[in-house]
């Protein structure tokens, strides 16, 4: 068995406290130049997650694309999210497992109005990690997305 990257903590929540923080990813789109900012947080006593996201296309004056999501449990004992963005969409999904992206993943899988999406962060072995977007095909998953992330300079 491979050594764990990976320090996970208690509780349902345990399993993110490795991205707790902010972090930045650099990656080439459709759209030019993409910077992300992503920090994932405590709020009300630890029994939620707050996640803000900040995608920056095309440069500095570009369009920039937010997003605010609360992770918890949901109304039961399963982990779920609640995502709004600046483009007036939502939505909703359950942890799921994704462990065939690697071991230590964790992520989520939604219903989006195009489809069935997943989400799933994996630690990097260099440091960091990466986060990728998926759309269910008839084939299997494809990806839509995948950035690598590192701890945000402070200051």
């Amino acid at each position: 068995m491979p050594k764990k990257l990976w320090k996970k903590g208690r509780g349902k929540l345990g399993p993110f406290d490795p991205l707790l923080g902010r972090w930045v990813a650099e990656a080439h789109s459709p759209m030019g130049p993409l910077r992300c900012i992503r920090t994932l947080e405590p709020i009300l006593a630890g029994q939620y997650l707050r996640l803000t996201a900040r995608w920056e296309f095309g440069g500095p004056g570009g369009k920039a694309y937010e997003e605010i999501a609360v992770i918890g449990a949901g109304g039961g004992s399963d982990v779920r999210f609640w995502s709004f963005t600046n483009d007036g969409k939502r939505s909703e999904g359950t942890l799921a497992d994704v462990t065939d992206l690697h071991p230590e993943a964790i992520g989520f899988v939604a219903q989006m109005p195009a489809g069935t999406a997943r989400m799933a962060y994996f630690p990097d072995p260099d440091g960091g990690y990466i986060w990728v977007a998926e759309a269910r095909t008839k084939k299997g998953w494809s990806r839509l997305a995948h950035h690598h992330y590192h701890a945000a300079p402070t200051g």
